[in-house]
Protein backbone atom coordinates (compact mmCIF):
# COMPACT_ATOMS: atom_id res chain seq x y z
CA UNK A 1 0.00 0.00 0.00
CA UNK A 2 2.87 2.49 0.94
CA UNK A 3 4.31 1.69 -2.57
CA UNK A 4 1.30 2.36 -4.25
CA UNK A 5 0.81 5.85 -2.42
CA UNK A 6 4.18 6.94 -3.57
CA UNK A 7 3.73 6.12 -6.94
CA UNK A 8 0.64 8.12 -7.13
CA UNK A 9 2.56 10.55 -5.72
CA UNK A 10 5.00 10.55 -8.64
CA UNK A 11 3.84 12.11 -11.60
CA UNK A 12 3.81 9.95 -14.61
CA UNK A 13 6.71 12.07 -16.35
CA UNK A 14 8.84 11.89 -13.14
CA UNK A 15 8.18 7.27 -13.33
CA UNK A 16 8.84 7.30 -16.99
CA UNK A 17 11.94 9.22 -16.58
CA UNK A 18 13.07 6.96 -13.36
CA UNK A 19 12.32 3.34 -15.12
CA UNK A 20 14.50 4.73 -18.74
CA UNK A 21 17.39 5.51 -16.49
CA UNK A 22 17.10 2.03 -15.29
CA UNK A 23 17.26 0.39 -18.48
CA UNK A 24 20.28 2.79 -19.29
CA UNK A 25 22.63 2.32 -16.17
CA UNK A 26 20.84 -1.89 -16.10
CA UNK A 27 22.17 -2.02 -19.73
CA UNK A 28 26.11 -0.62 -18.03
CA UNK A 29 25.71 -3.09 -15.52
CA UNK A 30 25.44 -0.34 -13.15
CA UNK A 31 23.00 0.05 -9.85
CA UNK A 32 20.44 3.05 -10.34
CA UNK A 33 20.77 3.62 -6.51
CA UNK A 34 23.83 4.12 -6.16
CA UNK A 35 23.72 7.12 -9.54
CA UNK A 36 20.71 8.76 -7.45
CA UNK A 37 22.86 8.33 -4.34
CA UNK A 38 25.34 9.94 -6.04
CA UNK A 39 22.94 13.13 -7.47
CA UNK A 40 21.32 13.39 -4.01
CA UNK A 41 24.47 14.36 -1.84
CA UNK A 42 26.39 16.15 -5.03
CA UNK A 43 26.38 20.25 -4.67
CA UNK A 44 24.15 22.49 -6.90
CA UNK A 45 26.44 23.52 -9.68
CA UNK A 46 27.30 27.11 -10.18
CA UNK A 47 27.98 29.41 -13.03
CA UNK A 48 31.05 30.57 -11.70
CA UNK A 49 32.74 26.61 -10.98
CA UNK A 50 31.13 25.67 -14.65
CA UNK A 51 33.02 28.00 -16.37
CA UNK A 52 36.11 28.17 -14.20
CA UNK A 53 35.85 31.79 -14.09
CA UNK A 54 38.60 32.06 -11.23
CA UNK A 55 41.00 30.13 -13.13
CA UNK A 56 39.94 32.59 -15.95
CA UNK A 57 40.45 35.65 -14.15
CA UNK A 58 43.87 35.01 -13.05
CA UNK A 59 45.38 34.17 -16.05
CA UNK A 60 46.23 37.84 -17.25
CA UNK A 61 50.07 38.25 -16.08
CA UNK A 62 51.82 41.84 -17.74
CA UNK A 63 54.69 42.11 -18.12
CA UNK A 64 55.29 45.81 -16.95
CA UNK A 65 53.39 48.28 -15.43
CA UNK A 66 52.01 49.93 -18.67
CA UNK A 67 47.76 49.53 -17.67
CA UNK A 68 47.37 48.45 -21.78
CA UNK A 69 49.41 45.83 -21.62
CA UNK A 70 46.21 44.15 -19.63
CA UNK A 71 44.28 45.27 -22.43
CA UNK A 72 46.67 43.64 -24.63
CA UNK A 73 46.87 39.99 -23.09
CA UNK A 74 42.97 39.67 -23.05
CA UNK A 75 42.42 39.95 -26.24
CA UNK A 76 44.91 37.67 -27.06
CA UNK A 77 43.47 35.07 -25.04
CA UNK A 78 39.52 36.13 -26.30
CA UNK A 79 40.99 35.63 -30.05
CA UNK A 80 42.62 32.06 -28.78
CA UNK A 81 39.21 31.47 -27.30
CA UNK A 82 37.58 32.39 -31.02
CA UNK A 83 39.94 30.51 -32.94
CA UNK A 84 39.35 27.40 -30.75
CA UNK A 85 35.56 27.61 -31.44
CA UNK A 86 36.08 27.21 -34.98
CA UNK A 87 38.39 24.70 -34.89
CA UNK A 88 35.57 23.05 -32.86
CA UNK A 89 33.15 23.34 -35.90
CA UNK A 90 35.98 22.81 -38.58
CA UNK A 91 36.65 19.01 -36.56
CA UNK A 92 32.86 18.13 -36.96
CA UNK A 93 33.06 18.68 -40.50
CA UNK A 94 36.01 16.88 -40.83
CA UNK A 95 34.70 13.85 -38.53
CA UNK A 96 31.58 13.51 -40.61
CA UNK A 97 31.20 10.75 -42.77
CA UNK A 98 29.91 11.26 -45.21
CA UNK A 99 29.81 14.45 -44.56
CA UNK A 100 26.75 16.48 -46.91
CA UNK A 101 26.71 19.97 -48.08
CA UNK A 102 24.30 20.78 -45.33
CA UNK A 103 26.04 19.88 -42.42
CA UNK A 104 29.05 21.63 -44.03
CA UNK A 105 27.59 25.06 -44.58
CA UNK A 106 25.90 25.41 -41.21
CA UNK A 107 29.00 24.31 -39.56
CA UNK A 108 30.96 27.18 -41.89
CA UNK A 109 28.52 29.86 -41.20
CA UNK A 110 29.18 29.16 -37.53
CA UNK A 111 32.91 29.80 -38.06
CA UNK A 112 32.37 33.03 -40.01
CA UNK A 113 29.74 34.00 -37.33
CA UNK A 114 33.15 33.98 -34.93
CA UNK A 115 35.52 35.45 -37.46
CA UNK A 116 33.24 38.54 -38.07
CA UNK A 117 33.05 39.07 -34.24
CA UNK A 118 36.51 38.94 -34.07
CA UNK A 119 36.92 41.61 -37.10
CA UNK A 120 34.29 43.92 -35.73
CA UNK A 121 36.08 43.99 -31.90
CA UNK A 122 39.97 44.44 -33.41
CA UNK A 123 39.30 48.00 -33.17
CA UNK A 124 39.96 47.32 -29.54
CA UNK A 125 43.52 46.67 -30.47
CA UNK A 126 43.42 49.53 -33.49
CA UNK A 127 41.96 52.12 -31.13
CA UNK A 128 41.73 50.50 -27.59
CA UNK A 129 45.56 51.51 -26.23
CA UNK A 130 47.22 54.29 -26.35
CA UNK A 131 50.56 54.39 -29.03
CA UNK A 132 53.18 55.26 -26.57
CA UNK A 133 52.32 52.67 -23.97
CA UNK A 134 51.90 50.41 -26.57
CA UNK A 135 55.33 51.02 -28.52
CA UNK A 136 56.80 51.08 -24.43
CA UNK A 137 55.03 47.38 -23.33
CA UNK A 138 55.63 45.63 -26.73
CA UNK A 139 59.52 46.01 -26.19
CA UNK A 140 58.88 43.85 -23.12
CA UNK A 141 57.19 41.40 -25.00
CA UNK A 142 59.99 40.53 -27.78
CA UNK A 143 59.84 37.84 -29.62
CA UNK A 144 56.69 36.47 -28.69
CA UNK A 145 54.58 37.47 -31.37
CA UNK A 146 50.49 36.74 -32.43
CA UNK A 147 52.01 34.98 -35.82
CA UNK A 148 52.99 32.48 -32.57
CA UNK A 149 48.92 31.27 -33.23
CA UNK A 150 49.56 28.19 -33.97
CA UNK A 151 45.38 27.51 -33.68
CA UNK A 152 45.28 29.95 -36.78
CA UNK A 153 47.81 27.93 -38.79
CA UNK A 154 45.28 25.17 -37.86
CA UNK A 155 42.39 26.86 -38.44
CA UNK A 156 44.34 26.99 -42.67
CA UNK A 157 45.10 23.72 -42.76
CA UNK A 158 41.64 22.44 -41.82
CA UNK A 159 40.41 25.23 -44.52
CA UNK A 160 41.85 24.06 -47.78
CA UNK A 161 44.78 22.37 -50.20
CA UNK A 162 48.10 22.69 -48.79
CA UNK A 163 49.30 24.01 -51.84
CA UNK A 164 46.64 27.50 -51.66
CA UNK A 165 49.37 28.00 -48.48
CA UNK A 166 52.67 28.08 -50.28
CA UNK A 167 54.16 31.58 -51.24
CA UNK A 168 52.58 32.46 -54.13
CA UNK A 169 56.23 32.60 -55.53
CA UNK A 170 56.49 29.11 -55.66
CA UNK A 171 53.50 27.54 -55.65
CA UNK A 172 53.46 27.06 -59.40
CA UNK A 173 56.94 24.67 -59.17
CA UNK A 174 54.38 22.54 -56.71
CA UNK A 175 51.65 22.47 -59.01
CA UNK A 176 53.92 20.60 -61.45
CA UNK A 177 55.25 18.46 -58.91
CA UNK A 178 52.07 16.15 -58.13
CA UNK A 179 55.24 14.26 -56.21
CA UNK A 180 56.02 17.08 -54.19
CA UNK A 181 55.51 16.57 -50.36
CA UNK A 182 54.18 18.64 -47.45
CA UNK A 183 57.04 18.66 -46.14
CA UNK A 184 59.12 20.19 -49.20
CA UNK A 185 56.32 22.74 -49.75
CA UNK A 186 56.24 23.46 -45.91
CA UNK A 187 59.89 24.93 -45.99
CA UNK A 188 57.94 27.47 -48.24
CA UNK A 189 55.09 28.09 -46.46
CA UNK A 190 53.55 31.70 -46.93
CA UNK A 191 53.96 32.76 -43.09
CA UNK A 192 57.50 32.33 -43.37
CA UNK A 193 57.74 36.04 -45.18
CA UNK A 194 56.12 37.17 -42.13
CA UNK A 195 59.02 36.79 -39.75
CA UNK A 196 61.96 36.68 -42.02
CA UNK A 197 64.46 39.87 -41.71
CA UNK A 198 64.12 42.11 -44.42
CA UNK A 199 67.79 43.10 -44.56
CA UNK A 200 69.70 39.49 -44.27
CA UNK A 201 66.42 37.19 -45.60
CA UNK A 202 67.34 35.59 -42.21
CA UNK A 203 64.51 33.68 -39.67
CA UNK A 204 64.19 36.05 -37.02
CA UNK A 205 63.69 34.19 -33.35
CA UNK A 206 60.09 34.58 -33.48
CA UNK A 207 59.30 32.13 -36.28
CA UNK A 208 62.53 29.83 -35.24
CA UNK A 209 60.66 28.98 -31.69
CA UNK A 210 57.50 28.76 -33.56
CA UNK A 211 58.72 26.20 -36.01
CA UNK A 212 60.73 24.85 -32.88
CA UNK A 213 57.47 23.95 -31.33
CA UNK A 214 54.89 23.32 -34.25
CA UNK A 215 56.70 22.61 -37.21
CA UNK A 216 56.12 18.24 -36.74
CA UNK A 217 52.57 18.97 -35.70
CA UNK A 218 51.83 20.95 -38.19
CA UNK A 219 53.24 19.24 -40.85
CA UNK A 220 51.33 16.02 -39.86
CA UNK A 221 48.07 17.40 -39.25
CA UNK A 222 48.67 18.59 -43.49
CA UNK A 223 49.57 15.39 -44.29
CA UNK A 224 46.45 13.85 -42.52
CA UNK A 225 44.38 16.67 -44.27
CA UNK A 226 45.10 16.09 -47.58
CA UNK A 227 41.71 14.36 -48.60
CA UNK A 228 39.90 15.42 -45.75
CA UNK A 229 40.42 19.54 -45.61
CA UNK A 230 37.06 21.81 -46.57
CA UNK A 231 38.16 22.35 -50.15
CA UNK A 232 38.67 18.29 -50.88
CA UNK A 233 35.80 17.49 -48.80
CA UNK A 234 33.76 19.98 -51.15
CA UNK A 235 35.22 18.86 -54.60
CA UNK A 236 34.35 15.05 -53.45
CA UNK A 237 30.78 16.16 -53.14
CA UNK A 238 28.38 15.76 -56.15
CA UNK A 239 27.77 18.53 -58.81
CA UNK A 240 24.29 19.13 -57.30
CA UNK A 241 25.87 20.07 -53.96
CA UNK A 242 28.56 21.39 -54.69
CA UNK A 243 26.47 24.04 -56.73
CA UNK A 244 24.28 24.51 -53.23
CA UNK A 245 24.24 28.18 -52.56
CA UNK A 246 24.05 28.29 -49.08
CA UNK A 247 27.61 26.22 -48.96
CA UNK A 248 29.09 28.14 -51.70
CA UNK A 249 28.47 31.63 -50.05
CA UNK A 250 29.46 29.92 -46.68
CA UNK A 251 32.72 29.11 -48.36
CA UNK A 252 33.65 32.16 -49.72
CA UNK A 253 32.41 34.27 -46.82
CA UNK A 254 35.18 32.07 -45.02
CA UNK A 255 37.84 32.57 -47.44
CA UNK A 256 36.90 36.75 -47.24
CA UNK A 257 37.21 36.62 -43.26
CA UNK A 258 40.77 34.73 -43.07
CA UNK A 259 42.09 36.18 -45.57
CA UNK A 260 41.13 38.90 -46.05
CA UNK A 261 39.32 40.86 -43.31
CA UNK A 262 41.17 39.38 -40.45
CA UNK A 263 44.64 40.03 -41.60
CA UNK A 264 43.65 43.58 -43.01
CA UNK A 265 42.86 44.07 -39.67
CA UNK A 266 45.67 43.72 -38.56
CA UNK A 267 47.37 45.68 -41.06
CA UNK A 268 45.44 48.77 -39.64
CA UNK A 269 46.56 47.95 -36.13
CA UNK A 270 50.65 47.92 -38.03
CA UNK A 271 49.84 51.34 -39.82
CA UNK A 272 48.67 52.77 -36.06
CA UNK A 273 51.28 51.46 -34.16
CA UNK A 274 54.39 50.63 -35.99
CA UNK A 275 54.65 52.29 -39.43
CA UNK A 276 57.62 52.53 -40.44
CA UNK A 277 59.35 53.05 -43.64
CA UNK A 278 61.12 49.75 -45.20
CA UNK A 279 64.54 51.00 -44.74
CA UNK A 280 64.13 51.85 -41.33
CA UNK A 281 62.56 48.39 -40.52
CA UNK A 282 65.71 46.84 -42.46
CA UNK A 283 67.91 48.77 -40.37
CA UNK A 284 66.44 47.41 -37.47
CA UNK A 285 66.59 43.85 -38.64
CA UNK A 286 62.80 43.83 -38.76
CA UNK A 287 60.37 41.89 -40.58
CA UNK A 288 57.83 43.73 -43.85
CA UNK A 289 54.95 43.78 -42.34
CA UNK A 290 53.46 46.12 -44.93
CA UNK A 291 54.04 43.50 -47.71
CA UNK A 292 53.15 40.35 -45.73
CA UNK A 293 50.01 41.65 -44.26
CA UNK A 294 47.98 42.90 -46.81
CA UNK A 295 46.00 40.22 -48.87
CA UNK A 296 47.07 42.15 -52.22
CA UNK A 297 50.70 41.35 -52.14
CA UNK A 298 50.18 37.81 -50.77
CA UNK A 299 47.44 36.57 -52.69
CA UNK A 300 46.41 33.64 -50.47
CA UNK A 301 42.88 32.02 -51.76
CA UNK A 302 41.33 28.96 -49.59
CA UNK A 303 38.82 28.35 -52.89
CA UNK A 304 40.38 29.96 -56.02
CA UNK A 305 37.97 27.36 -58.12
CA UNK A 306 35.09 29.65 -56.47
CA UNK A 307 36.47 33.36 -57.62
CA UNK A 308 36.29 34.26 -61.12
CA UNK A 309 39.61 35.36 -62.57
CA UNK A 310 38.72 39.30 -62.15
CA UNK A 311 37.83 38.55 -58.16
CA UNK A 312 41.13 36.83 -57.63
CA UNK A 313 43.12 39.60 -59.93
CA UNK A 314 41.75 41.95 -57.62
CA UNK A 315 41.71 40.19 -54.37
CA UNK A 316 41.78 42.66 -51.06
CA UNK A 317 42.96 45.58 -53.27
CA UNK A 318 40.07 47.96 -52.88
CA UNK A 319 41.04 47.20 -48.75
CA UNK A 320 44.68 48.21 -49.25
CA UNK A 321 44.14 51.09 -51.06
CA UNK A 322 41.09 52.47 -48.57
CA UNK A 323 43.60 52.20 -45.84
CA UNK A 324 46.47 53.82 -47.51
CA UNK A 325 44.16 56.48 -48.05
CA UNK A 326 42.75 56.84 -44.82
CA UNK A 327 46.78 56.33 -43.65
CA UNK A 328 47.73 59.54 -45.27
Amino acid sequence: MFGYFCEMALSEEIIKRIQLLEKKYTAMGQDLVSYLDGLLYADFITYWDYIHLDTLLSLQHPKTSFPDESVFIMYHQITELFFKLSLHELKQITDQDPVDATFMAQRIQRVNRYFSVLTSSFDIMVDGMEPKQFQQFRMSLLPASGFQSAQYRTIEIYATDFINLVSKDHRNAFINNPNATVEEMFQHIYWNAGATELATGKKTLTLKQFEEKYSKDLIALAEGKQKNNLFALYKNLSKEEQNTSELKIALKQLDINVNINWPLMHYKSAVRYLHKNPEDIAATGGTNWQKYLPPRFQKRVFYPELWSEFELEEWGKSWVEDLFVAKK
